[in-house]
This record gives C-alpha cells, sequence and structure tokens, in this order.
C-alpha cells in the first residue's frame, strides 16, 4: 500500500497515513511543492516549527525505467525565502518507492539541543536519539553502516546543517554507501538540521519492484526509452565519458564561462579542469578511479566517474560541471585536484558546491584572497566545518558573502547564486535565472541545450529573440520530468527523439493505469509551477524578484561584449499562459 509518512519532530511521534485525495496523481517535485503550498505558511520562519521538509520519490521511482529513481526535497528556502526543490540521485528514491513510501512530511522542531535519526523500515518508522551528532558526511554514514548495515540507504547532514547554515546540503549515498549525491540548493539541509533531524536510515528489506498495472505495456516502453538514452550521443557518449564537465571546453568556446566571479566569459587554463582531463586523469591512474560511473540503480546514463589519487585510491566523485565552474574558473583556480578536494570537502560537511563557490568567487572579489590561490581556498573552506566566523559566511553562500563584506558584483537571484552560465552570454539561461520560482537554478529550465548544444532547436544565444518561449518551455518540461523522478539529463534525449517523450507516457500509464497522452505533460509541468509561483506570491515576492543584479545588464561581457538585454516586460511574461 502507497503512504505518506509524518513524523512530528517536537513530539517523536511516527505515522503512517494513507495517500490523501488531493496529493494523489503526483510525485517527486511535484508533490513536495503541493505538500509545501497546502501545508507551509509562505510567511513562516523557514528555521522555525512552521516549516515541513518533504521527502519525495518520483512517478516511476522503484521500476526499472532508466534513471528514475531520483529523490525530490521540498521546504519554504532559508536562502531564497520562497519555495524550494532540492533533487538527488543516490539509493534512497529507489528504496522509498519500493517500499511503497509516497513522501515523508517532516514536522515542527526537535526540542533545544536534541538531534534525532529516523529509523524507517517496510512497514516501521522510529525516531531514536542521534548517534552520529557532530560528525560530518563521511565519518556519521560509515558509524551508521557499521550500525546498520550495507543493505541501507542513508540521508545525513554534515556539520553545516547542524550550524543551519543556508546552503547546507542533505546528503544521500549511492550505490557504493558514499555520501557523494546531494539535494544541494535552497539551504535544504539547514531546514534539516532546524528539526533536530540528524539521519534517516532506510532499509528497504526484501521489497521488489513496485507493481505495475500493465507489466507488458510497462516492458516495452521502458525498452522504447532505454533506446533514446543508449543512442542520443550527449546521454550515450559524452556524459558517459566526460561527465558533466564535458561542458567546461564548450562553455569557453561559446564565451559562456564564468571567469573571476562573472568578469570574462573564457578562462585561459580550461582544459586543465575540463572533463577531458578528468577522464585522462582517471584512466592513467587506474585503480579505485572509475570512467562511467551511475550514483544510482538503474542509471544507464553514468555520468558520476570516480576520480583516484596519484596512487589510485578514492579522492572523490567526479564533480559536477558547476563544481569544477565554481572552483575553478569563477575563482581563478586551475588545479584540478584541488577542486575534486574541495568538492569532497562539501560533500563531507554538506553544503551546496554552487553558492559555496560562488561565495569564494566574491570573497576573492572583496580581497580576503587573490583570484587563482588554491591553498588558501583550502584554508577557507576547511573554516566550514569547525563553524569558525568566516566559515559561516562561506557556508551561507554568495549572497551573505557579498552583505557581509560589501561587495557590489555579487552573480545571485533571489539570494541564490548563479550556476556555471553567464547570462549574457547565453541569454536564455538568464531568462530561467530571473524567473523560476527557485531562485537563480540552470536545471530549471536549462536553455543551454538550444543556446549552446543545439538539442532541440538552435537558439542565438546572443540574442534576445526566442529566449522568452525557450525558457518557459523548459521550465514547464522540467517540472513535468522532476515530477516522475527523473534524471534531468534525459532531457537532451527527450527533446531531439519524439519517441523519447512518448515512452515516459507510456511508462506512467502502465505504471499507474492512466490514459495519459503527450500532450497532456505540458499540463503537468504548468500545475507545478502554479503552485510554486502561488506560494511565492503569498510569501511577498512580485515581478521585482524576477531580475538580474544590475551588473548584467551594465556591464559588457568579454569576448563577445555583451550585456543582458532582455526587458523586463519580456521577463515578467515568461511564466505566463
Amino acid at each position: 500500500m502507497v503512504k505518506i509518512l509524518r513524523v512530528n519532530m517536537a513530539t517523536q511521534e511516527c505515522s503512517f497515513q494513507d495517500v490523501p485525495e488531493q496529493y494523489a496523481g503526483l510525485g517527486g517535485r511535484g508533490l513536495t511543492s503541493l505538500i509545501v503550498n497546502k501545508e507551509v505558511k509562505p510567511t513562516c520562519t523557514p528555521l522555525g516549527k512552521h516549516n515541513k521538509l518533504v521527502f519525495a520519490p518520483g512517478l516511476l521511482g522503484g521500476t526499472n525505467c532508466a534513471n528514475a529513481n531520483r529523490i525530490s526535497v521540498g521546504c519554504k528556502s532559508p536562502l531564497t525565502g520562497g519555495i524550494k526543490e532540492a533533487n538527488s540521485g543516490g539509493q534512497s528514491g529507489g528504496h522509498l518507492a519500493k517500499m511503497g513510501v509516497h513522501a515523508i512530511v517532516i514536522e515542527d522542531i526537535a526540542p533545544e539541543g536534541q538531534w534525532y535519526q529516523l529509523e524507517l523500515g517496510v512497514d516501521s518508522a522510529k525516531l531514536v536519539p542521534s548517534d552520529i551528532t557532530g560528525l560530518d558526511n563521511y565519518a556519521g554514514v560509515a558509524k551508521l553502516v557499521e550500525k546498520y548495515g550495507k543493505e541501507c540507504s542513508y540521508v545525513t547532514i554534515g556539520r553545516a546543517g547542524e550550524f543551519k547554515l543556508s546552503a547546507a546540503s542533505i546528503a544521500f549515498t549511492d550505490r557504493e554507501l558514499r555520501p557523494t549525491r546531494h539535494a544541494g540548493r535552497g539551504g535544504v539541509g539547514a531546514v534539516m538540521g532546524s528539526k533536530g533531524l540528524k539521519a534517516i536510515i532506510i532499509n528497504p528489506g526484501d521489497t521488489k519492484n513496485v507493481p505495475l498495472k500493465d507489466k507488458e505495456a510497462f516492458a516495452e516502453a521502458a525498452k522504447r526509452f532505454a533506446k533514446a538514452l543508449t543512442t542520443h550521443p550527449v546521454t550515450s557518449q559524452g556524459l558517459t565519458n566526460y561527465g558533466t564537465a564535458v561542458l567546461v571546453n564548450i562553455l569557453h568556446e561559446a564565451g559562456g564561462l564564468p571567469t573571476r566571479n562573472f568578469s570574462n566569459g573564457r578562462f585561459d587554463d580550461h582544459e586543465a579542469v575540463s572533463g577531458e582531463m578528468l577522464n585522462q586523469l582517471t584512466k592513467e591512474r587506474g585503480g579505485e578511479g572509475v570512467v562511467a560511473h551511475g550514483c544510482m540503480t538503474g542509471c544507464i546514463i553514468r555520468c558520476s566517474g570516480i576520480f583516484p589519487d596519484k596512487n589510485g585510491k578514492f579522492m572523490g566523485k567526479w564533480p559536477e560541471y558547476e563544481t569544477l565552474w565554481a572552483f575553478g574558473p569563477d575563482s581563478g583556480i586551475n588545479d584540478i585536484e584541488m577542486i575534486v578536494r574541495y568538492d569532497k570537502i562539501c560533500d563531507d560537511v554538506g553544503v551546496d558546491t554552487i553558492d559555496v563557490g560562488g561565495a569564494l568567487g566574491v570573497l576573492m572579489e572583496a580581497g580576503v584572497l587573490k583570484f587563482g590561490d588554491a591553498e588558501g581556498a583550502l584554508g577557507l573552506m576547511e573554516e566550514i566545518s569547525k563553524g569558525s566566523a568566516i566559515g559561516r559566511v562561506l557556508g551561507s553562500g554568495a549572497a551573505v558573502a557579498g552583505k557581509v563584506y560589501g561587495v557590489r558584483r555579487v552573480p545571485a537571484v533571489k539570494g541564490q547564486s548563479l550556476p556555471a552560465y553567464d547570462p549574457r552570454a547565453v541569454k536564455g539561461q538568464g531568462v530561467t535565472y530571473a524567473t523560476t520560482p527557485m531562485g537563480a537554478d540552470h536545471t530549471s529550465g536549462y536553455a543551454v541545450t538550444a543556446n549552446i548544444l543545439s538539442v532541440g532547436g538552435t537558439v542565438d544565444p546572443l540574442s534576445t529573440n526566442g529566449q522568452v518561449e525557450l525558457s518557459r518551455n523548459l521550465q514547464i518540461a522540467t517540472a513535468a520530468v522532476d515530477t516522475c523522478g527523473l534524471c534531468l539529463f534525459v532531457a537532451f534525449a527527450v527533446l531531439d527523439i519524439p519517441d523519447a517523450l512518448a515512452a515516459i507516457v507510456d511508462m506512467l500509464n502502465a505504471r499507474h493505469g492512466l490514459t495519459l497522452k503527450v500532450d497532456d505533460v505540458p499540463g503537468v509541468g504548468k500545475l507545478v509551477l502554479d503552485l510554486e509561483l502561488d506560494f511565492n506570491r503569498r510569501a511577498g515576492f512580485t515581478n521585482a524578484h524576477d531580475r538580474l543584479p544590475d551588473f548584467f545588464l551594465d556591464e559588457p561581457l568579454p569576448p563577445h561584449n555583451k550585456v543582458f538585454d532582455v526587458t523586463d516586460a519580456e521577463l515578467d511574461s515568461v511564466l505566463k499562459w
């Protein structure tokens, strides 16, 4: 039976409930945003007892659909002040789906100073005092595995979550039980910390894949979908061989690789921090290094490589493109090993690499460090787990760092740091940054597809023409993809291979006994966005919040010397239908 688990941190009561009718038919981001919209007061204090933290697998989770086991985390964000959905790979999404857990809703807050961990089994849930308080994610997970075993998946916060830093993330273990997959954006880890919840232990027992309404139809559609992913060059070659870091050289060539706190669109040492370099070093060093690694069961794209040190031992996962950018070009650092170390620190202490990397660039702009100071950056990163003043500033993200140090050029929207695509050279991405309810978030409407990669068509990245429509359509599609629990990267195949989307619809119908058509998919995305926009409006957001910082409009970006010139009226029209 599918159920919702409610966990009251104040009373330590855990109760399974039937899924209310109003919550049926949605999963993943759709469900987290619906619950937050209906149950959280938009004007509440994000770190207070009235906020709720929601975990939900997607509508295709727990099946043999490729790349469908992601998990969504929703709440009111302490970083943006609006609604937030952050999602992650790892094993937990698939485990929850197989266990019939439609969502976990964490309510209220524990008594001051008390920390708990949630033990979740197939038909049981119990809060117990946490025995990993004060530990960061790697040490904490190792201790949990020792106690609960290797068949579980683990959800934890590091010290940053305990400190309630506004860039704190939530870690999910991968297939090797490493805390390398994160719901990173928006400070969801701070909300988990505010609840007094240190960890969730998910024991799926001997559960099998979820029941299907039509097994044969599902199997046929799943096969078609997998074929699309294994034939599209991005999902079968580019991401598989080079990870998301395949984009470093591409964005450099396009002049849209933000360098030294968004002051240039190209980085001279781009090749040293590229996906090609990750691939080369991983193959040369061998040992525990892995090219084409899947972070979760059912992943056939396999973009999450394992990076070895010079002795072939595990050093960290392959940093995502956004992480390589944030600690590389944006900070003027060209040492890929140091960037892997920064990424490992972020995974361990539990912070978003984009916002912390963005904050590092802002601190360099302020003169705290010089651009390119790799050793100095390492010293600052190590301060986060210590809880020092500078560590707390860095762990609270770019907007906070800019305020503390009086920096004018702070790349953030709604308090959230811009990721690795300069909006003056990739203007469709700038439209998404400005208008998504999530704050500056590249995944909300990934216009890089048509602006840079010519996937799903071509839209000139330096022109304003077509950018509103591109961002709007991608934001709608992404909300639907997130609701299914699918990895965002399936979008490359979906945009270019019509049968990929048809296969997704056929799987949804065969899984849930529905009669959806391809033309119904945009309606799902619009519903989710309407829920998020409604929450933000009631929280006090207006059109004035849907704007980029002035310097993107005023300062031409080399090498193209363009500014972001999509008009306010155009931005105000993006999410209108």
